[in-house]
């Protein structure tokens, strides 16, 4: 495998860090973003040579350009940007106030989205580059109690297709990785819960809520695993647009789109009745 330098948001934990760990592994360089002095110089202990870490929180959109250019002018021209930073927000929408609902889209979409812009001047000028962003089978399927997370997956999902669209004449392919359960911090530590106030609700969101903590750390998909699933992702010569992690993803998905084409099918007669 030819080796290239990646950019990863998020690399203290979950994909980033066993993206990392394998990408360093096959002699890949990793240019990491992390949030504390501590995180970084654990970082910079996974390999003494090819693992650089920046201070950068994607939220802080006018520190990114800078960041980038810092990075590319130290450690030389970056081949892959894998936007991993993100988290996921549980609550029921009735109960779940506005600013949780913007705070998940400015780690999760615009935090994406701006380092995005920050790169793909650089890769279209150099007529090469890979922009990798994770999303989630929650980018596809929904289920109670994730209205703000799937929200702002379903924007990524969309944005990376049209933006994949965009750079593929200049041979910039961009890929949305969509995972299922994998054995992360995205149900532990790392999520964000509305508290529990109306009781009408309980009947149908506390047995999945209780599901969810009895999974976690339980799930059938092992993030090295998905790291070396990446791995060969960056390698093909023409990569997807969209690519599912985990065979739960994949039902779960095939189920959603078999339902939506019974839908369509359904209410055909309706859908063309407003033509002419």
């Amino acid at each position: 495998m030819t080796s290239k330098t990646f950019f990863i948001t998020g690399v203290s934990s979950g994909f980033g860090l066993a993206l990392s760990r394998e990408a360093l592994a096959v002699g890949h360089r990793v240019i990491g973003t992390v949030r504390t002095d501590e995180a970084r110089r654990a970082f910079e202990a996974l390999h003494d040579e090819h693992a650089h870490a920046i201070l950068l929180d994607v939220t802080d959109i006018d520190a990114i350009p800078d960041a980038v250019a810092d990075a590319e002018s130290r450690f030389g021209p970056v081949d892959v940007l894998v936007n991993n930073a993100g988290y996921g927000h549980e609550g029921i929408f009735e109960e779940s106030p506005l600013n949780e609902m913007r705070r998940q889209f400015e780690v999760n979409v615009f935090g994406a989205v701006a380092v995005t812009q920050a790169f793909v001047p650089r890769f279209r000028e150099r007529r090469r580059g890979h922009i990798i962003n994770i999303t989630s089978m929650g980018g596809f399927i929904t289920m109670p109690g994730i209205a703000y997370y799937c929200g702002s997956k379903f924007a990524l999902e969309g944005i990376s297709e049209v933006l994949g669209k965009e750079l593929r004449p200049f041979g910039v392919y961009v890929t949305a990785v969509a995972p299922g359960g994998f054995r992360t911090d995205w149900a532990g530590r790392s999520m964000q819960r509305s508290p529990r106030s109306i009781p009408d609700y309980d009947a149908l969101f506390d047995p999945i809520r209780q599901a969810r903590h009895e999974r976690s750390g339980n799930q059938l998909g092992d993030p090295a695993k998905a790291a070396k699933a990446i791995l060969t992702l960056v390698s093909l010569e023409d990569p997807p647009a969209h690519l599912l992690l985990g065979s739960d993803a994949i039902s779960l998905v095939r189920d959603k789109l078999i339902a939506l084409a019974a839908d369509i099918d359904k209410w055909e007669s309706l859908t063309r009745s407003t033509d002419g």
